[in-house]
Formats: C-alpha cells, sequence, structure tokens
C-alpha cells in the first residue's frame, strides 16, 4: 500500500523527500513547491509555497503590500478585525492548525495590546477598502487636511478610524434637517454588551479638524463597560475636562429616536442611542429629572420630542436651581435619591379625564415607590408619552421662576398631552368643600386628595386594581374632573430591531439582561464574552417571570461558562471565519430538553457543536424535567474579542 502523505498531489509521484504546504495542508514534491513569498504568520518572513498558492497569492496588486509590511501595532490590529476574503480559503486549514498548535501563529505578533490608539497628535489609524470585497488597508497617520477635502466633497461611505482593536468610529459629514452635522458613531460597543452611541454635531462655520475628543469618550465608554457600567435611555456619561474646545460641555445625556427622522443618517445596528451634549449649568437636572431637559432642548430646537443633534457653545436651558417642587421629591446636593420612576408608565391629560397608565410588569416597581414614600405624598416620575401628540413642558426664566409650557407634533391638533411626574398629596381638608383638587405644576400633574381617599389608593394600587380619583367642589358636578389609575398590558418596545445570531429570530418586545462575567474565558489571544440574556415567551408565563429566580440564574450560569470553555480551543478560528457573534438558545420543557447553537442565522459547524455537546449537554440536563413547571426558553449572547489591555 503507497503511504499516501508521500504522494506529491500534482504528479502522483511517490517520493522520499516531500513537503506540506503551510496554506492548504497539501504534500508536494520539490520541483511543484519551489516559489517563496512573505507571509503574515511568518512575521513577514518568506515561506515555500505551491504553484497554485502563490497565483492566488499575487492576482491582487495589493496583495504585496498586505504580506510584506512590517508587522505595526497598528497594521496587525486591524489583520484581524477584518481577515481579507481572498485568503480565506487558503489559510482555513492552516488557521486551524494554529488554533491547535503551541507553536502557531500567535496573536502577540499582530494585535497591539492598546487600549487606545488615538494619538496626542493626530487622528487615529484609518481604515480604507482596496476595492475588493473584504480587503482592507490601514493608514496609521492620516492626513485631517486631505479627509476633510474628501469629507467636504460629499464622499458616500463613512471614514472609519481604529480606537482599539475592538472599537472602530465611524465618521460622515451629513446634511440632517437642514443642518450640516458630523455623524460620528461607534462600531464594537455590541461586543462588550454595550449599546452602539451615534453622536450628531452640527458643524461650525469653516471647521477643518474633526471633534478628536469624541474618540476619547468613546474610549471611556468602553472602559466603562469592563466594570459593569453601562449607557441607557436618559442616562448620563461625564467628560473629565474640557470637551470639544469648552470647560462648559459637561457630558453626554444619552436619548432613543422616537417620532423623529433619521433619514440620510448611517446608523448602527439597534440597539443605539443618540448622546446630546449637556451644558455644566444642566448638569443637576440631567441626573435627577433627565426627561425634563430632554424636552427642554425639545421647546428650544423646535423638534418633538427632542432634538438628536448638538450645538457646541450654546447657552444653557437651566440656571441655579432656585425654586421648584423638585426640591421636595430629589436631593440636587448629594443626589442620594430621586423621583421613583416607573418603566413604562405614562400619562395622558385630555379635557376633563386624566389617564394614568402602569404597565402590569412595573408592578414591582410601583410597590417599591410606595414603600419608600411618606404617608401623606406619593410621587411618582413618569415616562415620555410617545401616543401623546403633545407634553408638558417646564421653562425657568430669566428672573430663575419655573414656567409650564407644551411643545407638540407640528402640525397637529393637540389632544392628549403627556406629563413628566404625577404627585397625590393627602393634605386637603373634609371640610374644604372639594372632593379633591387636580392642577398642572411646571412639567407634571399634582392631584390634592384627602387622608381617607389616600388611603384607599394605596390599598387599590397593592391590590393591582384599577382606581378612580373625582376632582372638584362637591356641589358643581357639571365641573368635575377624573383623575384614572389603569393597569394596562403594556406593548413592549424594548429590543426593537434585535434579531438572533442563531437564526435571525427577532427579539423584539423580548424582555433580556445584560450580563458582565467576573472570569474571563480567553485562548489564543481571543476572549469570549457572555453578553446578554434573552427570556423567550413561553406557556402563559409571564415575559421576565424567571429573571429573578436564583435556581435559574445558577443555571444559567453554569450553561454559560460550559459555552465559553467548550469553545475556547477554537475562538481564533471562528472569529477569524467571521463567527464572532455567537447565539445559543436553550429549551428546558416538559417535552424536550435541548439547545442550539449559531452565528450569522446559520447553526454552528459540526466540529463546534460536537465540542459543546460533550461539554453541555450534561449541564443542561442537570436540572431535569420538572412536570409541574412551565417551560423555559432561553438565548445567550457571546462575542469573541482581542485580548487587550
Amino acid at each position: 500500500m503507497v503511504d499516501v502523505s508521500t504522494v506529491c498531489v500534482c504528479v502522483s509521484v511517490h517520493l522520499c523527500c516531500v513537503h506540506v504546504h503551510v496554506m492548504c495542508r497539501q504534500v508536494f514534491c520539490a520541483l511543484c513547491s519551489n516559489l517563496k513569498i512573505r507571509l503574515t504568520h511568518l512575521d513577514g518572513k518568506e515561506g515555500r509555497v505551491c504553484v497554485t498558492c502563490h497565483s492566488t497569492l499575487m492576482k491582487s496588486e495589493h496583495r504585496h503590500i498586505l504580506l510584506s509590511v512590517s508587522t505595526t501595532v497598528i497594521a496587525s490590529a486591524i489583520f484581524l478585525i477584518f481577515r481579507c476574503f481572498s485568503l480565506r480559503d487558503a489559510s482555513t486549514e492552516e488557521t486551524k492548525g494554529e488554533a491547535r498548535g503551541a507553536n502557531g501563529w500567535g496573536t502577540s505578533a499582530l494585535v497591539s495590546s492598546s487600549a487606545n490608539l488615538i494619538p496626542l497628535d493626530g487622528l487615529p489609524p484609518i481604515l480604507t477598502s482596496t476595492g475588493v470585497k473584504g480587503d482592507y488597508t490601514v493608514e496609521e497617520k492620516p492626513s485631517e487636511t486631505l479627509l476633510i477635502q474628501e469629507l467636504e466633497s460629499g464622499r458616500a461611505k463613512s471614514l472609519v478610524f481604529v480606537l482599539n482593536a475592538n472599537l472602530l468610529a465611524m465618521v460622515k459629514v451629513v446634511n440632517y434637517v437642514n443642518r450640516k452635522c458630523w455623524c460620528v458613531t461607534t462600531k464594537g460597543l455590541h461586543a462588550m454588551g454595550q449599546v452602539e452611541v451615534v453622536v450628531l454635531l452640527q458643524c461650525l462655520p469653516e471647521e477643518k479638524s474633526f471633534p478628536k475628543d469624541i474618540f476619547s469618550h468613546f474610549i471611556q465608554l468602553y472602559r466603562d463597560t469592563l466594570t459593569g457600567k453601562v449607557i441607557q435611555h436618559l442616562t448620563l456619561s461625564q467628560f473629565g475636562g474640557s470637551f470639544l474646545g469648552s470647560d462648559e460641555h459637561a457630558g453626554f445625556l444619552y436619548v432613543r429616536a422616537t417620532l423623529q427622522s433619521l433619514q440620510g443618517l448611517p446608523l448602527p445596528n439597534q440597539p443605539y442611542l443618540f448622546g446630546l451634549l449637556v451644558h455644566r449649568a444642566e448638569l443637576a437636572w440631567a441626573k435627577v429629572f433627565p426627561l425634563r431637559l430632554m424636552l427642554r432642548l425639545g421647546a428650544e430646537y423646535r423638534f418633538y420630542p427632542c432634538p438628536l443633534y448638538s450645538v457646541r457653545f450654546r447657552k444653557p436651558l437651566f440656571g441655579e436651581i432656585g425654586h421648584t417642587i423638585m426640591k421636595l421629591l430629589v436631593d440636587f446636593r448629594n443626589y442620594r435619591y430621586s423621583l421613583p420612576l416607573v418603566p413604562g408608565l405614562t400619562v395622558d391629560l385630555e379635557a376633563q379625564r386624566t389617564c394614568i397608565k402602569i404597565p402590569n410588569a412595573g408592578y414591582n416597581e410601583l410597590m417599591k415607590s410606595l414603600s419608600k414614600s411618606n404617608e401623606h405624598v406619593l410621587a411618582v416620575g413618569a415616562c415620555f408619552n410617545e401616543t401623546a401628540d403633545s407634553h408638558l413642558i417646564c421653562v425657568q426664566a430669566d428672573d430663575g421662576q419655573y414656567q409650564t409650557q407644551a411643545i407638540s407634533i407640528h402640525n397637529q391638533p393637540r389632544k392628549v398631552t403627556g406629563s413628566c411626574f404625577v404627585i397625590f398629596s393627602s393634605a386637603l381638608k373634609a371640610s374644604a368643600g372639594y372632593l379633591a383638587k387636580s392642577s398642572i405644576v411646571e412639567d407634571g400633574l399634582m392631584v390634592q386628595i384627602t387622608v381617607e381617599t389616600m388611603a384607599e389608593l394605596r390599598r387599590s394600587l397593592r391590590e393591582m386594581k384599577d382606581y378612580t380619583v373625582t376632582c372638584g367642589r362637591l356641589d358643581q358636578s357639571a365641573s368635575q374632573e377624573l383623575v384614572c389609575l389603569q393597569w394596562v398590558e403594556e406593548k413592549s418596545t424594548v429590543n426593537k430591531g434585535v434579531i438572533s445570531p442563531i437564526d435571525g429570530k427577532s427579539m423584539e418586545s423580548i424582555i433580556s439582561k445584560k450580563m458582565f462575567q467576573k472570569s474571563e474565558y480567553k485562548e489564543n489571544g481571543k476572549i469570549i464574552r457572555w453578553t446578554e440574556v434573552f427570556y423567550l415567551q413561553r406557556g402563559t408565563r409571564a415575559k421576565g417571570a424567571v429573571i429573578d429566580s436564583a435556581e435559574h440564574n445558577r443555571l444559567t450560569e453554569r450553561i454559560a461558562r460550559a459555552f465559553c470553555l467548550a469553545l475556547c480551543p477554537h475562538l481564533k478560528l471562528l472569529k477569524e471565519d467571521g463567527m464572532a457573534k455567537l447565539g445559543l438558545r436553550v429549551t428546558f420543557d416538559p417535552q424536550e430538553v435541548g439547545f442550539v447553537a449559531g452565528s450569522n442565522g446559520l447553526p454552528l459547524p459540526a466540529q463546534y457543536l460536537n465540542a459543546l455537546d460533550s461539554v453541555l449537554i450534561p449541564v443542561v440536563h442537570s436540572r431535569g424535567r420538572k412536570r409541574d413547571e412551565e417551560p423555559i426558553l432561553m438565548e445567550l449572547i457571546f462575542y469573541i474579542l482581542e485580548n487587550i489591555t
């Protein structure tokens, strides 16, 4: 029998001296593999290749640049982020060997260990396409003047700056609502368990430099996620010092786009938030009552509910706190407490009737507010009411006094007006001749009731029952108004536009929870992170009802740990094959217990599923089948990243 390992695949001659080509893993004689070329996995040194592979590598003019350039930290970082597709088939087998072998192609030779590639002077490295699909080159010190000229000439695609091996910044100059704006977005924060960020910044007249401070702030957001600090709708991130040329620029207030136009904006994948520049004098409101600031910005720039762009060097919209009802409800000095907020709670103000809609899912949060509140006062913050056509806002005049105004959708009649908060006070005396009194205070609703009515109201809320307060004089029934508290099944708007990496299933309205692992799973210069778990609807169980189960949380953590450990030896190959985002869907059902894993809308290849089977099956089946429990279906999301410091 002929040993096939010693037969040249080209001429089928049995040889005593053979060469195994490291690119295609085929066996060749010396004649058929006598060509050499510089190879990246040899740190730019020449290596022997076969005639076929040599021809493939030499086809593109740019190949010499990619393979012979010295492996600077910048070029190395980019090469791992954007693997050249034309080399993919030729190098797949070699990569498999590298993932297993101790002396394989090490990441340390290719990736910068720095978490910040922004130089003190100049711009970060820029990534450009060579014109061949999947192929990119990097320019380490790009010319700011040339890039500005390119943007002003109407460049169609965004410039791509490399902030570190895991984080990019996409930059484009856009015409948004008749304003020339910088559009700067992140790409890579999803992999850290963070939302992507969009900053629309109105350009200054004759501006000839990039708003580089935004890049540095993106790096800060990246670092914050390592400690579990994430940004959400109406949260604030602050700057350390001068920002974008002014000490008065204090931070970004992050908002979700609702009714605003997004036409012409190059946006990242969902979820993402827009950052609005906050003046230092507005910091207190951004911290304790951000909805007031958001709507006030809308009134200032005539956008409902707020603009998505920021203006530098503007005047503050609020000054000294002064006399406001909020001083009774929040701690402006030490920020130890603030107005409690029930997610999803909205207020509809209509003629002769006000409806406070409380989502069933907000019961626990409302009970917390009840238990912490003064027995004579119940105050709750409301959310922006997307179903209303107008909203109350609060404006601070030049004399420091607060005034009530309203903003509305352009060219639409006002029928329903939203409110920012509601306060129930039991200070009304029975002898006053009123059933109850309601009034607008700043940008909220104040309802004065008797002590007896307050007791009934609290009892109804605890029992999750609707309740109606009749306001007006006892002897004037015709002019009486109703304040109704209603429990509603809110239509969830979470995870809008998010899809599963397993099969493309929509995750919209499905409750999820961000995860931040204390331990890291890394190998071959890569790290795998568990970033999120989705609790998919099954049976009649309410969405998210299993989130707080200690037993369920422990099981979920064990499953995530097993998944990470099973794939650790394959991280390098997975990422280079474009499978950096992974999903694991686990089913616990009396009739079925199992899992499915995938990436890019397809199941994982068999070699990875086999690795998962041996580790995951014992963990999944350790829970056992419980006939008395409803089915549980959850999906865990993982990302593979470069190991940087």
